[in-house]
C-alpha cells in the first residue's frame, strides 16, 4: 500500500488540492445558501483536475499517434462544465430576471481552479481560489448599497 502512495504521490496531492480548493469555495457557498456547495464545487474541481491527469498521461502513452492533441481534453473541460453552468441558471418569469448566474460562474471558475491544480500549477490554483472567495464575500460589501441606491434590491417581500 505505501509503494502505490509513493508511486502515485504527484497524482494523489494534485487531486487533493483541487479537492480542497473546490470545498473551501463551496463552504462559502453554502454558507450563503446558494444552489451548488460544497460538494458540487468540490467535484467540479477533482474532476477537471482529473481530466487534465488523464490527457497527461494520454499524451505521454499516445506520444507518436498522428493527430492527438492532449490539449483537446482540457478544452472540452470548459464547454463540459458550461453545460452544467446553464443547467443553474433560471429565469423567473415573475419576477423578470435571471438567478445562478453567479453560482454558474462560481461552477466555471472552480473548474478552472481544478485545471491549475491537475496540472502542478498550485500556485495559480491557490491565488485563484482566494480570488474567487474575495469576490464572493466582499462584493456583497459593495453590492448591496448600490443596488439599495438604484432600486435593484427588487426582492419580493
Amino acid at each position: 500500500m505505501t509503494q502505490f502512495f509513493t508511486q502515485n504521490s504527484d497524482i494523489i496531492i494534485k487531486l487533493v488540492v483541487a479537492l480542497l480548493l473546490g470545498t473551501i469555495i463551496g463552504v462559502e457557498r453554502v454558507i450563503v445558501h446558494k444552489e451548488a456547495g460544497m460538494k458540487t464545487h468540490a467535484l467540479v474541481a477533482l474532476g477537471a483536475a482529473m481530466f487534465v491527469l488523464i490527457s497527461d498521461q494520454m499524451a505521454v502513452k499516445y506520444l507518436n499517434f498522428p493527430g492527438f492533441n492532449p490539449t483537446m481534453m482540457a478544452s472540452q473541460i470548459i464547454v463540459g462544465i458550461g453545460f452544467l453552468g446553464a443547467g443553474v441558471i433560471i429565469f423567473r418569469e415573475k419576477e423578470e430576471r435571471l438567478i445562478g448566474l453567479t453560482t454558474a460562474s462560481g461552477l466555471w471558475v472552480a473548474a478552472g481552479i481544478g485545471m491549475a491544480s491537475g496540472m502542478g500549477f498550485f500556485d495559480i490554483a491557490i491565488i485563484a481560489t482566494v480570488l474567487v472567495l474575495l469576490v464572493f464575500i466582499f462584493m456583497n460589501v459593495f453590492e448591496k448599497p448600490i443596488k439599495r441606491i438604484t432600486h435593484l434590491d427588487t426582492d419580493p417581500k
